[in-house]
This record gives structure tokens, C-alpha cells and sequence, in this order.
């Protein structure tokens, strides 16, 4: 056993300037991770053939064995990656008459379907069957198949772009012999996830210099900690060798932050919340959020059996008509205040016949904040028809989405407290 590095190529001009988000680059990095594999680089290059050898020499040059690229597969001018692969592993082309023909069956279809020349698109498909010599071709999902090529010290696995192509490949790409091979060589990889809610990363980073400087030996692990949706994630990764050590920092920040940790295998906040809600009946009120914590709610399937109902109840008169806020209370008060959070907690838990209810509401911005409550000021109050209730004031950081979003997770939150009997981090 040994550790088997690779490296991630995605091609395409529309990927570097943005206008398609890459998602191949994490979910083959996901795969590769599962599998033992150490994912040193994602590169992201355009449409250049220089670019694309740049970047396969590069990877290369750092010892990577194992080079994944995504798109440049297609029949188009700029879809050249077969040919710069070729060119890097100094094999030359040639045609795949087998690949060709099950190309020309595909087109053959598709060619019927929309009334195209069948000829013409054949032909304009035929350098998709020209293959480096030695290579293993794989079937295409669409038109596009893929390749497997051995290149010196490292095997090249090329993929199409497209996400739904590329995904059913990558089981042929494994099955592949000389990928099969490299991946008999490599050290599994062990990995865990922790979660935690109201605390800041810098509370993270002191916690682990205190760990290492307790004799721990943090090099032997790989660490890396995320603010991610207004939580803090902190993967650990590390080899066999290295358990012991991997769970002594697991059972220190434990001890360190057992207030803010909810989560020790990584299962998420909603996934938490829902299991929690089993059996019971729930109620939502929401102004500032505008419905995001009943769409985190009901984003998980299974929800119906739980959630009643919620009303975004934006202005003083939908406060007032659908929740039973008194006027007064809202005039004397103002709607942003810890006193109305509470009545419309009341109000949603007897309009809905819940037994438990979550309210929200704040102020969003990027106008409407004074000095007493600026831009980001969120009431929170979650309420059992029992009468248990977590009642809760913030000033969240961050523009209007933020703000939003963040109000949302911390009604998440609220629930998984009040439910669990945890104790309250916030």
C-alpha cells in the first residue's frame, strides 16, 4: 500500500469565467477521496490547447499518478482534449472504427429524430472516435466517449463535461486496467466530520494549537475547518497509521466545545431536526426569513408528517389578521421586538393546532435599522405547547441574504435545542 495522488483538470472557457459553476472538480475530488486517493490540485483551464498541456505537464511535474480531466470531448473545434492528451502521453491518434460505429448508432437516432443530414453529422462526429494508440476507450453516455491513457509515470483519465455524462462514466473509468492497478496500490483513507454551531473559527484554530501543544501530533491528520451556512465544519482525514491520533483530536475538541458541537459523524442540521420532529405537530412564523426556514423544513422528504404550516407574516396587518397579534403590542413595542417574536409563536401554535412553534422577526436591511435596532437585528422565540420556550436577540453580520439565511439557521437551530434538551449555545 501506498499513497496515490492525483490531480483534477476541468476544461472549458464557460467554467473559468463563471458563467457554469464547476462541479465535476468536487464531486470526481469527493470519489477520488473515498477511494484512498490524495487530491493534491483542481485546475481549471479554457478552451486552449496550450493551456491544457500546460496544465497536464504540470500535474505531471508534481508527481501526480493518477490526472482526471472534464470536458473538451465534444465534436466542436474547441473540443481538443484528446488530441492534447495524445500529444502529452506522445501517443499518436488513431480511429477507433468499433467506437465509431457505436457513435454513428447514437446519431444515427438523433440524427432521425430532428431531420438532420445523418452523413454530416457523422462526419463532424468522427474525431470523437480518433483515440491515442494504447488507450482504452469508454462508451459514451451522449456522443462523447471517454479515455483511459497510460502517459509515462501517470494514467490519464479523460471524462466529458457535462455532469450527467460524466457521472455514469466514472464507474467504467475505475474498472478501467490501469486505473485498477493504481488504485490496488493505495492506503485507505479514513475520515470523519464535525459540526458546530456559534462559535468562530478563530475559537477553533486556538483549540487546535492547544491540542498540538499538548503533544498530539496534528501533522500525522489532515484538518481543514469551514464556516459553511453560518456553521463551522471540521474534516479530518488521515491514514491507518494515524487513527490513534485522529481520534485523540476528535476527543479534545469534544471536550473543548461540547456546547457548540452538534454534530460527531457529520449529519446535518436539517437531517437532525427532522428526526427530532418525529411525533410532533409544527407551527412556523416568519417576517424577515420570508419562508426559508419552512423551505429548510420542507426540503427534506417525510415533512408532511410533521410540519402543519407556517405564515410569512411580512407586515403589522398580517401579524395582526393571521397570527393574533395584538395592534397595541406591535405599536408599543414595534414589530422587530422579543414581545411580538412571542405572540406570533403563540398565535402559530394555535392557529395550526401545533406543539411547537418558531418565530421569526428582524430587520433585513439594507434600510429600516435605527440605533437602537440596526440592519441585522433578529427576534427569535421557539415555544412547546408545554410551555418550554427559548427566547432569542442577534444582530447577524452580512447583507440582506445573509441575514436572512443566517435567521433561518438559527431557527434550525432552536428546534434542535428545545427538542433534544441540549444546552443552548447562542
Amino acid at each position: 500500500m501506498s499513497e496515490i495522488r492525483a490531480g483534477i483538470v476541468v476544461t472549458g472557457t464557460e467554467v473559468l469565467t463563471g458563467r457554469i459553476v464547476d462541479r465535476n472538480g468536487p464531486w470526481l475530488s469527493e470519489q477520488l477521496a473515498g477511494l484512498g486517493v490524495d487530491v493534491a490540485h483542481i485546475l481549471v483551464v479554457g478552451d486552449r490547447p496550450d493551456d491544457l498541456e500546460a496544465a497536464l505537464r504540470f500535474m505531471a511535474g508534481e508527481g501526480m499518478d493518477l490526472i482526471v480531466t472534464s470536458g473538451g470531448l465534444g465534436p466542436t473545434a474547441d473540443d481538443l482534449t484528446g488530441e492534447v492528451v495524445a500529444r502529452f502521453a506522445e501517443r499518436k491518434l488513431i480511429l477507433d472504427e468499433e467506437m465509431e460505429e457505436k457513435i454513428a448508432t447514437i446519431l444515427r437516432n438523433f440524427a432521425r429524430r430532428f431531420n438532420f443530414d445523418e452523413e454530416a453529422v457523422r462526419e463532424a462526429n468522427r474525431k470523437q472516435a480518433m483515440v491515442p494508440e494504447g488507450s482504452t476507450p469508454l462508451d459514451p453516455v451522449g456522443t462523447a466517449p471517454g479515455l483511459v491513457v497510460p502517459a509515462g509515470e501517470s494514467v490519464v483519465v479523460v471524462l466529458p463535461g457535462p455532469h450527467r455524462e460524466l457521472q455514469p462514466m466514472w464507474p467504467a473509468a475505475l474498472a478501467s486496467e490501469p486505473v485498477r492497478e493504481l488504485l490496488e496500490r493505495a492506503s485507505p483513507l479514513h475520515g470523519y466530520t464535525l459540526r458546530m454551531f456559534g462559535i468562530p473559527e478563530s475559537e477553533i484554530a486556538k483549540s487546535l494549537r492547544e491540542i498540538e501543544a499538548e503533544g498530539i501530533a496534528l501533522p500525522e491528520v489532515e484538518i481543514t475547518t469551514c464556516l459553511r451556512r453560518g456553521e463551522i465544519e471540521i474534516d479530518v482525514r488521515y491514514r491507518e497509521a494515524a487513527t490513534a491520533t485522529a481520534e485523540a483530536v476528535r476527543a479534545a475538541l469534544v471536550g473543548r466545545h461540547p456546547r457548540h458541537l452538534f454534530s460527531l459523524d457529520g449529519e446535518t442540521i436539517d437531517s437532525q431536526v427532522a428526526g427530532l420532529l418525529a411525533g410532533h405537530r409544527l407551527a412556523l412564523a416568519e417576517s424577515c426569513s420570508g419562508g426559508l426556514l419552512a423551505a429548510r423544513i420542507t426540503d427534506l422528504p417525510g415533512a408532511s408528517a410533521y410540519m402543519a404550516g407556517g405564515v410569512v407574516s411580512y407586515s403589522n396587518e398580517a401579524k395582526a389578521d393571521l397570527l393574533g397579534v395584538d395592534p397595541e403590542l406591535i405599536e408599543g413595542k414595534g414589530a422587530v421586538s422579543a414581545e411580538v417574536a412571542e405572540a406570533m409563536a403563540i398565535g402559530a401554535l394555535e392557529r395550526f393546532g401545533a406543539d411547537i412553534a418558531v418565530s421569526i422577526t428582524g430587520i433585513a436591511g439594507p434600510d429600516g435599522g435605527s440605533e437602537e435596532k440596526p440592519v441585522g437585528y433578529v427576534c427569535f422565540h421557539a415555544r412547546l405547547a408545554g410551555g418550554a420556550t427559548i427566547a432569542r436577540e442577534h444582530v447577524i453580520p452580512g447583507g440582506r441574504a445573509d441575514i436572512r439565511e443566517r435567521s433561518a439557521l438559527v431557527g434550525m437551530h432552536l428546534l434542535r435545542i428545545l427538542l433534544s434538551g441540549a444546552e443552548a449555545p447562542l
